[in-house]
């Protein structure tokens, strides 16, 4: 019915099977004139209405410019529009034109009307479309008019061939106007189509960012990265060479985004959080009969009911006591039109996935038939790689989708959690700590991306299955069920392995802990373990536990040798279930190929949604633990804004009226009734005792507390000084401007003001000194005072001081109130409260108010309180009587007098020279403490040329971060750690392995021929058994072989680990102390934990893969080139084209990954920085500043991690590209030679060739990865061969009592802490006699600590030498040196272990002798008070003793020793003055007969020495007796002056 019509509106026949059947086919014109015209231009007419309606909605024209381009596509759409016109007038004119063929009466069909017409209206159609384009914002080109053009093209492919054709045939043109109109219509359409791939992008745009800039056929190519991936070749990408974020990804669109959905989402859940609340009370009023019980839990309750409540609360808040089940929601409408695309092309891909293997099933029919016709096969050929095309386009989509839309995810979640950070109320705050946050932001974001990169296979992976099936029933019949049934089996089986897996990770985990707790003792305690010489000790330690930890890795990798087994013996008994099942069912039941290879791609399809389904649902599991974290923190309650009023009206600078305030809502309030008026430009202190709630006052002024009555009112901007010092991880100088702008005098007022001059001359960089995280390269007095100096600078109007003067020495704390916070001071016009201990203050103040347990007790001045008798001088007696105890045992420390009654507390001597000198001391202390880091600011505490500073303030080197490719050596050197042996027995088996499947497929397809041989004969018993057991022994073969391999593989990575962490642990024992003094720890640690991990886990994995993907592939190609000889010649261009696909690939992916790493951490510390300082933030207001500067640190990020998913897309579609080729070449080479081949080949080569292209993308991952993974032995590596110290046994031993007498001498000794470093000690002589007793002493850096560690060797001399008993120490082995030595150090280090470990780690002394020394050093009544005595466990850094009995630890130590030289380098730390008391007295007696050089930062205690050494820039200025040195009135003199001490005061003594 249909035809007869199109037949009579054509006026030819439409269609006709002949037209086919033959060796040289074609299609009817008829069809050429309707179908053929009807898809392209219904295509653009269906698209075009979207178009319009945004050209009629734009009323304001855009004025983008009108490029050349823009001109060329409208000419060639116009002339298209005249050819349309001139067709239409060709077909008037036969038909009524004066030169008509009036004899006939036939006039055109309608088709020569309608066609002309049609098109006419397309092209003006056309020409308002690319009017659109250009006024659209930011478009380059149309999808739309790219796709219409390229179907126009290809179907106009048949008329053209169609009218040639005929003109050859015939030998002239019939219809010569028409003929010509067509083809220059087809050349037209093809220089359109070429003109719209162009892109049109307007001058300014193209540097930003090239995807910007790139046209459809470019962006679905990801071709516009082409630029990137060169550059990444040609050299290592850095930073700079990242492109901006599109405005869609940036952080800030994001978060705006999700907040606008997430508040909806979240008020709505909170609404049902509440009515839920509602029924539960209602419920618990029905129990409770009848009892009042009006407000929640009421007051009149009774106990049990509270008990149950209390009970079922406790039991609700593990479960949900937070407004829930509304973070997905909000994620899922935030980028909802992200996921309904990716899902549509998931959804397509999907599909076409199926269309492979029936097209394989036809083309095999094809070649089994040899009446076919040629062009049959071709046509299969190219419709192969046309689907496997789009697939590929479809494919690269949606996992750049999926991709992208994990990356947003991640970052709005980032943001919301770091936004929620800064309003969050403390009663949420409490719950959860630093870490538990910033973990939120880490792990919790990364999993929930992680999520989204594969949530559609949720739908996906079922409908793959379910499809998989049905066409295997359509093949197979039931017997599909037998393979399904393995295939299931395999799950629970797989499912056990895993459980039992996560196990021995747990206990290895465990193992790993404990290794890397002690290494990072040993790291933080090398200097002990030098001097000690205990390093073997340690080092056995280690050793044992990571024995017990490789005993674990083996098990593990047993067990996954197993599941590898069980996983590569699948596919094969898969198939070999269905088809043993298949042709043991019925005699009539035959294989044939098209059967057993569509069976097997279908089978191939089918397993990668079945491994994927277990593991996303662990996936999703995992995130829904995540999901119910981040909806409580970002759920919980937000401060409240409105505790604190700013009304301008009122006359008071801060005014509390009856405030009671509590730190959470249903907690008691700390501060009751308060009421409090302070003036502006007054001075207020505030005191009480310790708790009375002082800075809980200052919190509830910033309005960090709940209020529960009552109101404040604060008139003017805060600045605020915490107790503890915020220090952001910046210069010194962005840590004091705080976001304000630089001005010069005042900011060098400011720094004056707060005395932190002469520490800015020692610090490296001056005021542009970065200083760590955690402000760690200061030590605590300059902390506060950069604290205070923020608060100075930033000319607030009222200014909160917790109690900020008591970290800072006393004179220094005198200098800051009188410049900057008393009534001379810079603030001197501002309002100050100022909390504080320092009585010495008080007289200066305006008002004092006195807390005593949260009330207000009294406000006044000081004389009027002084007078009154109340709390306040209860406070005071108190306070000075402590005072006098504490300070009159410490004068020569610091002396500041009590408070004298009258009003001017001045210090003795001039202030300045004070406070440069207490500087000079806490930097000493500093020092002592960070020993590494001496030498260096030693350099450059001289004011040297800029230059030159800068290469000396580099204390810490950078770290090098390997680029480039990685040199074949580091394999080599992997290898052989595995041994020679297995690595070759490995690559033999997984060869043998290979050749097994490979065989079994030959087997297979030898076997589908029987299919011919036998036709319609009976298939003969003994055959059919033949096939099927040759076809399992073959699959069964290969997985024992896997098993084989992947078990020796076990074997040879666990020695390789071995050999590589025995290596490094041995070395970094015997590097040089200088080197740990200028590596962070941290970054030794990263060797052990993150390379070893590598090492020990992802190497061998990658390693695994990487082989069975390359012989994967290689045997492919095999196969193939077995099957259809011709395809050798195409291997040779594809294996180049993929050669430098991988190698650009590489280079570039690697350099991305690593920027990435390198640039995720800032946000991270950035974070956990600002939780940390969020009171200081809120105070100063400056929440949104931080806000913007997260949203930058991580659009930085975002710069290297969307490149690298793009740079994965980029390489995947250029690989599927090739993987398509070799699919099309081994069906095209099929088609030709198909004379010669018998289906089953034919088969077989090409459902290997489908299979290739996963395996190619997979090949490159996998070189990828063992690139990135092999960089950890490059890395552990290159601190196996950091040069050692000298050898710890010499072959010169010194004798077995040496030292007899103790005498040191020095002959000229000079020394440098590294080589190209300036001396430390310029040629020092002396010569110490048997049992004298030393003091040195000297400014910080005059050498003091220098010389204590040349004597033990852990600097090496640069000229002269030291003689101890007339042994030169140089010619002896280091541990026969320092084990006859014997020092107290600075700092007490405890290890983690037995207290007998602490004190003799080589067991070399008996109990008595032990317990005799703990007894000389007063710890025995507290061990024996201990439950296991001398087996009590120390903890880490031995923080379960007080300093002062670590200090006496090593006093026992010491004694232990008992050698004849003892060096006491005096503790400068926390040391209680009774402590101190009792380690110098039991030093006087038990040491009397041994030299004893004591180094000494209080005079005090080497008054009484035979002699003290002055040193003074490395040089010996003096060395006498002390009362000679006094008298001398020389350097010793200066400084005894200093601490007080005087001619009078020795003899006292």
């Amino acid at each position: 019915m249909c035809a007869a019509a199109l037949e009579e509106y054509c006026g030819s026949v439409f269609w006709n099977a002949s037209f086919l059947d033959r060796e040289d086919p074609d299609l009817p014109v008829c069809v050429e004139q309707t179908v053929l015209v009807w898809i392209p231009l219904g295509f653009l007419w269906l698209c075009v209405p979207r178009h319009l309606v945004s050209l009629c909605r734009r009323t304001k024209a855009k004025t983008k410019h009108m490029s050349k381009l823009y001109f060329c596509k409208q000419l060639v759409a116009s002339l298209l529009f005249l050819t349309a016109i001139a067709s239409l007038g060709v077909t008037l004119g036969e038909d009524f034109g004066p030169d008509r063929d009036t004899s006939s009466t036939v006039k055109n069909a309608g088709v020569y009307y309608a066609n002309p017409v049609l098109y006419a209206v397309t092209w003006i159609l056309v020409l308002l479309c690319q009017e659109v384009v250009r006024r659209r914002e930011g478009a380059v080109d149309s999808a739309t008019l790219f796709t219409f053009w390229l179907l126009l093209v290809l179907c106009d492919i048949f008329p053209f061939q169609t009218l040639l054709r005929e003109a050859l045939k015939l030998g002239t043109i019939n219809d010569v106007p028409r003929f010509c109109l067509f083809y220059i219509t087809y050349g037209l359409e093809l220089i359109a189509l070429i003109l719209s791939v162009v892109a049109d992008i307007p001058p300014e745009d193209e540097e930003r960012n090239p995807e910007a800039g790139a046209t459809f056929l470019s962006r679905i190519t990801f071709n516009w990265f082409h630029s990137m991936v060169v550059k990444g070749y040609k050299r290592p990408l850095v930073q700079e060479d990242m492109w901006e974020l599109s405005a869609k990804d940036s952080t800030s669109y994001l978060n705006e985004h999700f907040q606008h959905f997430m508040n909806l989402e979240l008020g709505e859940a909170r609404v049902r959080y509440q009515e839920k609340l509602k029924k539960k009370r209602v419920k618990n009023r029905d129990k409770v009969h009848g009892e009042s019980f009006q407000n929640g839990l009421g007051k009149g309750v009774s106990q049990d009911v509270l008990m149950m409540v209390s009970v079922r609360k406790k039991e609700n808040k593990r479960k949900n006591n937070y407004p829930n089940a509304w973070l997905i929601t909000t994620i899922y409408k935030t980028f909802k039109w992200i996921l309904i695309e990716s899902a549509f092309f998931k959804l397509l891909q999907d599909l076409l996935a199926f269309a492979s293997p029936q097209l394989l099933k036809l083309m095999i029919s094809f070649t089994h038939d040899q009446t076919r016709h040629t062009w049959e096969g071709y046509v299969y050929a190219v419709l192969l790689l046309v689907v496997a095309i789009l697939q590929s386009l479809f494919l690269q989509q949606y996992f750049q989708r999926c991709f992208v839309l994990g990356m947003k995810v991640r970052t709005a979640i980032m943001a919301a959690v770091y936004k929620k950070a800064l309003v969050v109320s403390n009663d949420v705050r409490k719950e959860t700590t630093v870490g538990e946050t910033v973990n939120l932001m880490s792990a919790d974001a990364q999993r929930f991306n992680d999520v989204t990169n594969f949530i559609h296979l949720l739908w996906s992976c079922p409908l793959q299955i379910i499809l998989s099936i049905v066409f295997l029933w359509l093949e197979l019949g039931p017997s599909v069920l037998a393979g399904l049934a393995v295939m299931v089996l395999m799950v629970p089986i797989n499912g056990l392995l895993a459980t039992k897996a996560r196990k021995l990770q747990v206990e290895n985990m465990k193992y790993k802990d404990k290794r890397l707790k002690i290494m990072n003792e040993i790291l933080n305690g090398i200097k002990i373990l030098k001097l000690y010489a205990w390093e073997p000790s340690f080092q056995t330690q280690v050793e044992d536990i990571r024995g017990e930890e490789l005993k674990v890795m083996k098990k593990f990798a047993y067990l996954t040798s197993v599941s590898t087994f069980v996983f590569s013996c699948a596919p094969a008994l898969v198939s070999l279930a269905t088809f043993a099942v298949f042709v043991g069912v019925s005699p009539n039941n035959v294989l044939t190929a098209e059967k057993a290879f569509t069976s097997i791609s279908l089978f191939n399809i089918l397993r990668f949604p079945l491994a994927m389904l277990p593991m996303l649902i662990a996936a999703i599991v995992q995130t829904s633990v995540s999901r119910k974290r981040l909806e409580k923190f970002l759920g919980g309650d937000d401060l409240e804004s409105d505790i604190i009023h700013h009304d301008p009206s009122f006359d008071t600078a801060v005014s509390i009226s009856d405030g009671s305030f509590a730190w959470e809502r249903e907690a008691e309030p700390l501060l009751k009734n308060v009421s409090l008026d302070i003036k502006p430009g007054r001075l207020v202190a505030v005191v009480g005792a310790v708790g009375s709630g002082k800075s809980s006052l200052i919190s509830a002024l910033l309005g960090e507390m709940h209020a529960t009555k009552g109101f404040i009112n604060i008139k003017g901007s805060l600045a605020f000084v915490p107790q503890q010092a915020w220090i952001q991880n910046a210069t010194l100088k962005d840590n004091i401007l705080f976001g304000s702008p630089h001005e010069e005098r005042k900011f060098e007022e400011v720094i004056e003001v707060c005395a932190l001059g002469p520490d800015l001359e020692l610090l490296p960089g001056g005021i542009l000194t970065e200083i760590g995280e955690k402000g760690i390269n200061l030590s605590g007095g300059q902390k506060q005072r950069v604290s205070l100096a923020r608060a100075a600078y930033s000319e607030a109007d009222i200014y909160l001081f917790d109690d900020p003067l008591s970290a800072v020495d006393s004179h220094v704390g005198k200098h800051l109130f009188d410049k900057l916070i008393g009534h001379n001071g810079i603030l001197k016009n501002k309002t100050r409260i100022l909390v504080t201990h320092g009585v010495s203050f008080l007289p200066h103040v305006d008002e004092i108010v006195v807390l005593v347990d949260g009330k207000v007790s009294e406000v006044g001045s000081y004389k009027s309180l002084r007078a009154s008798k109340g709390a306040f001088s209860e406070f005071l007696d108190i306070y000075t009587l402590e005072v006098s105890r504490v300070k009159g045992t410490k004068a020569e420390q610091t002396r500041v007098g009590l408070i004298p009654e009258r009003d001017d507390a001045q210090p003795d001597c001039p202030l300045e020279d004070t406070v440069s000198a207490t500087l000079k001391r806490e930097n000493s202390i500093r020092r002592s403490q960070r020993n590494g880091s001496v030498r260096l600011r030693k350099n450059s505490s001289f004011k040297k040329p800029e230059a030159e500073l800068n290469k000396g303030q580099k204390l810490i080197e950078k770290e090098t971060m390997e680029t480039g490719q990685v040199k074949f050596s580091v394999y080599m050197q992997y290898m052989r750690a595995m041994g020679w042996g297995y690595t070759i027995t490995v690559f033999v088996v997984y060869v043998i392995q290979n050749i097994a499947f490979i065989g079994q497929n030959l087997w297979l397809s030898d076997w589908t021929n029987d299919a011919v041989d036998y036709f319609n004969i009976t298939y003969p018993d003994w055959k059919r058994d033949t096939r099927v057991g040759v076809f399992g022994v073959l699959g069964i073969a290969q997985g024992l072989f896997v098993f084989l391999g992947t078990l020796l593989m076990a074997k040879a990575s666990v020695a390789a680990s071995r050999i590589l962490h025995s290596r490094l642990l041995n070395n970094m024992l015997r590097v040089p102390m200088f080197f740990y003094d200028t590596t962070p720890i941290g970054r030794v640690v990263n060797r052990f934990a993150k390379d070893i991990f590598t090492v020990d886990e992802a190497i061998p994995q990658s390693f695994r893969s990487w082989l069975m993907c390359l012989l994967g592939v290689l045997g492919t190609l095999l196969v193939i080139c077995l099957a259809t000889p011709f395809f050798t010649i195409v291997i040779i261009p594809l294996a180049v084209v993929y050669f430098f696909v991988q190698r650009f690939y590489v280079a570039t992916s690697r350099q991305l990954r690593r920027l990435d790493s390198v640039s995720r951490s800032p946000i991270y510390s950035h974070f956990s920085e600002t939780v940390s300082g969020l009171s200081v933030i809120r105070a100063y207001g400056h929440q949104d500043r931080f806000l913007q500067h997260n949203e930058t640190t991580i659009d930085e990020n975002l710069k290297s991690v969307y490149p690298w998913i793009v740079s994965n897309r980029w390489l995947a579609i250029r690989l599927e590209f090739l993987g398509n080729l070799v699919v099309f070449f081994s069906a095209l080479f099929a088609v030709i030679s198909r004379k010669s081949l018998d289906s089953g080949l034919v088969g077989l080569s090409i459902s290997y060739a489908l299979n290739v292209t996963q395996t190619l993308n997979w090949l490159v991952r996998m070189t990828s990865e063992l690139e990135t993974n092999i960089v950890a032995v490059e890395r552990v590596s290159e601190y196996t061969e950091l040069e050692n110290e000298a050898k710890w046994v010499s072959d010169t031993q010194p004798p077995e009592k040496w030292p007899k007498d103790g005498r040191v001498t020095f002959e000229d000794f000079k020394v440098r802490y590294r080589p190209g470093l300036d001396l430390v000690l310029h040629g020092i002589s002396c010569d110490i006699q048997s049992t004298e007793k030393i003091g040195i002493v000297g400014r910080t850096g005059a050498g003091k600590s220098s010389l204590t560690n040349c004597l033990f060797r852990t600097i090496e001399a640069a000229e002269g030498r030291i003689l101890i008993d007339d042994i030169d120490i140089s010619t002896i082995g280091l541990h026969d040196l320092r084990n006859r030595l014997t020092i107290i150090p600075q700092d007490p280090v405890l290890f983690s272990g037995t207290l007998r470990m602490n004190l003799d780690p080589f067991d070399r002394f008996s109990d008595d002798d032990i317990w005799r020394v703990l007894e000389l050093s007063h710890l025995k009544e507290y061990v024996t008070g201990l439950q296991e005595g001398l087996q009590h466990e120390v903890a880490e850094g031995g923080e379960n003793l007080s300093v002062g009995q670590r200090q006496l630890l090593c006093l026992a130590r010491a004694l232990l020793r008992k050698s004849r030289i003892l060096i006491l380098d005096e503790a400068t730390a926390a040391v209680d003055l009774e402590t101190d008391d009792l380690i110098q007295n039991t030093i006087r007696k038990e040491f009397s007969h041994c030299t004893v050089l004591t180094i000494a930062h209080r005079l005090h205690s080497i008054m009484d020495s035979s002699r003290v050494m002055v040193l003074d820039a490395g040089r010996i200025v003096e060395f006498d007796s002390p009362s000679n040195l006094l008298e001398k009135k020389g350097h010793f003199f200066a400084m005894a002056k200093d601490a007080g001490i005087t001619q009078d005061g020795i003899t006292s003594l």
